[in-house]
């Protein structure tokens, strides 16, 4: 019954959020996001830029569209960075030095995505041996509700490397869960006065309060990440209040439209949201 109503509500939801989506997703191609962050760039919003690869992609095809990524966000002021998926790379040393070299040639900062818990160790493995280059500067997306959350963060904390923390969009594989709230403000507590610098990843516009007033007593360097396709408007108002800079996630490749819609399905009440959003716009997408 469940995936019965999975699959209705994807095929409800398609074309809504399609129609939704025009004002929020720049389309397929690296240059329809160079695009929209060059708009994003007017009103001073930093962006970040990431490849939603295809399940049958080849790691080399991958490695080739985050290539031409770096060669955007190169263009852009203030400084984007890239976002990669590293499963996607297949983890491939040669690949991930191929992006390294492209990232450092161009001074920008290569994030690692989280994805699945099992791929946690073989991300960090991954990013530990990028850290050893000079000069290289990386990023980590931490989710807060995984019980390894705390140490993954103290590892880049003794790295160097900036983390996005996010609540986690995969439960913890060692119950019990943690609450992806509370778990959230932990990493943010761990972080703060420590890290090099913390993107709070979230449109839950409470969380993002009690996150920056934590960071900011830490004295940490902070910045509020957004995704499109999701609501905006009470959190980027707390951004405004506390002065926080924000940074908009623009994906770009055809795997971003399953993404979107397996919020939906998670979240149906975010496709209402949406659509209002999208009704009332907002200037960075015009």
């Amino acid at each position: 019954m469940k995936t019965h109503a999975r699959h209705w509500l994807i095929k409800a939801a398609s074309p809504l959020l399609r129609s939704a989506s025009r004002a929020y997703v720049p389309g397929p191609l690296v240059e329809d996001a160079l695009a929209w962050a060059l708009r994003a760039q007017r009103h001073g919003v930093a962006t970040t830029i990431g490849y939603f690869n295809a399940d049958d992609e080849m790691p080399t095809d991958v490695m080739h569209a985050n290539l031409a990524a770096l060669d955007a966000l190169a263009q852009l002021r203030p400084r984007g960075y890239l976002s990669i998926k590293v499963p996607a790379l297949g983890y491939e040393p040669a690949l991930l030095d191929r992006l390294a070299h492209a990232a450092q040639r161009h001074d920008l900062l290569l994030h690692f995505d989280s994805h699945a818990p099992e791929t946690a160790d073989a991300t960090l493995a991954a990013l530990d041996r990028l850290c050893h280059r000079p000069m290289m500067r990386l990023g980590l997306t931490v989710p807060g509700r995984w019980q390894r959350s705390l140490a993954d963060a103290e590892w880049a904390v003794q790295r160097g490397v900036r983390v996005r923390v996010v609540k986690g969009q995969w439960a913890c594989p060692m119950p019990p869960d943690r609450d992806p709230c509370e778990g959230f403000l932990s990493v943010i507590d761990h972080l703060a006065g420590r890290a090099s610098a913390v993107a709070v990843a979230t449109h839950d516009a409470p969380l993002a309060r009690a996150a920056f007033r934590h960071l900011r007593r830490g004295g940490t360097v902070a910045e509020l990440e957004l995704l499109p396709g999701l609501p905006r408007r009470a959190v980027m108002a707390v951004a405004e209040e506390l002065h926080v800079p924000v940074r908009m996630y623009i994906p770009f490749g055809q795997a971003w439209m399953p993404y979107a819609l397996g919020h939906v399905v998670r979240h149906p009440q975010l496709l209402w949201r949406t659509l209002r959003d999208s009704v009332a716009g907002w200037a960075l997408a015009r």
